[in-house]
């Protein structure tokens, strides 16, 4: 499975690797704002967060990690 990119409008472009799928899962699962999603992601502010969140397809985000390492895989 290819390595999705998403591009934000600052002209950066977000890496959707293991390490990026694993905080977003738990941006879903927890109460983690949008504040510190961009901290962890190494985003500028929240609203790049937002658009990051706006743009990444859900079953992404809800898909557990171990699951999307075989889906990756396979």
């Amino acid at each position: 499975m290819e390595q999705l990119k998403i591009k934000l409008s600052t002209g950066r472009e977000v890496l959707l690797d293991e390490e990026t799928i694993k905080v977003l899962n738990e941006y879903v699962r927890t109460q983690l704002t949008l504040e510190q999603l961009a901290k962890r992601l190494g985003l500028s502010s929240w609203e790049e967060a937002y658009e990051l969140i706006k743009q990444v397809p859900a079953w992404i985000m809800w898909t557990p990690l171990p699951i999307y390492k075989k889906l990756k895989r396979g």
